[in-house]
């Protein structure tokens, strides 16, 4: 087969047409989902849909309370303890400080005291 008939040249021609197609295709895919809740209402408004309200993860309350002040004091207390701490809000305004689960029994029996249980 001669170079300069033009053959040469199907091969890259479908590839490119290939790639088009099949990008065409997941470009379709991917924004399929996005028109589909175009009526005003956000339904991820308060997070990622997958999750509960009270999905933490790895991690598990060790306390809960309205009193910023005292999930800070909470913290303290189980960090000077060796356990790792952290906080989040809730929907209802709660401060959770949360551990991780293997931890949540000891840090339980630290805060067992507060008045945040």
């Amino acid at each position: 087969m001669a170079s300069g008939s033009g053959w040469y040249l199907i091969g890259p021609l479908i590839a490119v047409a290939l790639v088009g197609f099949l990008g065409a295709v997941f470009w379709r895919m991917g924004l399929h989902w996005t028109f589909a809740g175009e009526d005003g209402v956000d339904r991820y408004a308060d997070g990622l849909a997958i999750f509960d309200a009270d999905d933490y993860g790895l991690l598990s309350p060790a306390a809960v309370t309205d009193d910023a002040d005292l999930a800070d004091e909470i913290q303290r207390l189980l960090g000077d303890a060796g356990i790792r701490a952290t906080q989040a809000v809730d929907r209802e305004g709660h401060m959770a400080v949360l551990v991780f689960v293997e931890e949540v029994e000891e840090a339980r029996r630290l805060v067992g005291g507060s008045p945040a249980l």
